[in-house]
Formats: C-alpha cells, structure tokens, sequence
C-alpha cells in the first residue's frame, strides 16, 4: 500500500483538495478554509489494492477516510463465518461512522483504489465545532437509508432482469468517465459476488447479463468490461 502525505500550498491550501471529488463531498465540503487546510495536514493518500481490507468488521479504527478513486464493498460477516456484501461505495463517499468506536462492518476495495486517510480523533472535535458539517453526515445518513429501503425492493420484489438491471444502473451512475449517450465501467464484482449480492445463483446472474446483451442494453467485452449505450434504456428496465 503506497501512502503520500498530502502537501500544501503557498496559500495554505492542500495542493490535492484542488482537484480532488471529495472537496465538495460530505465532509469536506462542510468544512471552512482553515478546517480544510488543518485536515490536509494531517491527511494521507494511500493507494489499495483490490481485496485489501480497508476497515475489519469488530475493529476500532483511528482513521476515518474519503474514496478517491474505485469501488469499496461493505460485507458483513456472520458467526459461521459466510459473508454477505450489503452496499458498495464510489468515489468521493465517506468511509466510517462517526462517534461510533466499533466498526459494525469490514470495508473492503473491490478494485484498486485511493483513498484519504485522515484522523478520527481530528474529524470528531470538527464535527463537534460545525453545525454545518453535523448537518451534512446527517443528510448523508438519511439517504444511505434511502437507498437501503430501494435496495431492499429489489432484493425482495423485483424479477431476476430487474436486479442485474438496478446493479448495473448503480455502477453506472457512479462510473468515469460518462458522456451525454453511453457509460463504459468494469464490473467490480465477480459473477459469484453480484450473485451473492442479489440473492441470485450465479448461472442466473450469467443468463440475465447475456440477455441484456442480447436485447442491445449493454455490450460486454473481456468478461467484465461493459459498454452501457444507452442509459435511458437500462433505467426504463428497473422503473418500469
């Protein structure tokens, strides 16, 4: 895992804030100049590779951290030790739970990523110190739930088709890059996790990603590369 410290500018601005998503995400978009300028102090930007574990399910973490770059699975494990992803995260999402000593979940890259590292004890006094920032976890909370509940609509009402559909439309929304007429993204799941994470089998997982390939809603190439042409199209398939 390669780590660089971020590094500041003349002005006193983090030289990576300038271009980075997260600047204008949950937390650091709530944060004022010299709030953002005392984070990236203190912040590290550390490249992981895909199946490295990022935070351990039972842990207590020092760190929180933004997405940078790549896909992060959520994956909670039960006693007999089988595993079940529940949620996948894009950049620039927030990674941790705040105020929360034990994590209820590992976090795991499921591509290589990049990611910002920066101090729990540091972002807990800022959240404490900022309205503006307790507001911003606050939102992103609710529509974590939001989107919990449609997920669980999914799982429980929608036919085979739809479920594929709605994960791929949910890679999508997510992927870089996006023009105005297609989406092109690699799957950052196997076959075998997107069936698990659909409460599918995995032959049905195959038959239903041929199908649309067939129907002309997504062109695959190399087994995991997939050309979405038409983006209107995939998402009349899971609104309809």
């Amino acid at each position: 895992m390669d780590v660089a410290r971020s590094k500041v500018s003349d002005a006193g601005t983090p030289v990576a804030c300038a271009s980075c998503q997260a600047r204008h995400g949950v937390v650091c978009g709530a944060l004022w100049s010299g709030q953002l300028r005392e984070l990236g102090r203190h912040s590290l930007r550390r490249k992981v590779d895909a199946g490295s574990e990022i935070i351990a399910q039972g842990s207590e973490s020092s760190v929180y951290s933004n997405i940078m770059r790549g896909v992060v699975k959520l994956c909670k494990s039960m006693p007999d030790g089988r595993q079940q992803i529940v949620s996948l995260q894009f950049a620039p999402d927030f990674v941790g739970r705040p105020f929360v000593p034990e994590s209820m979940l590992s976090a795991q890259a499921a591509t290589d990523a990049e990611i910002c590292v920066f101090p729990r004890d540091l972002l807990d006094r800022m959240i404490s110190a900022t309205p503006k920032l307790q507001r911003s976890l606050h939102d992103q909370a609710l529509k974590e739930l939001d989107a919990a509940r449609e997920w669980m609509l999914t799982l429980g009402r929608r036919t085979a088709e739809e479920k594929v559909a709605s994960l791929l439309h949910l890679i999508a929304t997510h992927a870089e890059p996006q023009t105005a007429t297609s989406t092109v993204f690699d799957l950052p799941l196997s076959r075998a996790e997107i069936a698990d994470f659909l409460g599918l089998t995995i032959e049905t997982v195959s038959r239903q990603l041929a199908k649309l390939r067939k129907s002309g809603v997504i062109r695959i190439e190399k087994f995991r590369h997939i050309i979405v042409p038409n983006m209107d199209e995939l998402e009349r398939m899971i609104s309809a």
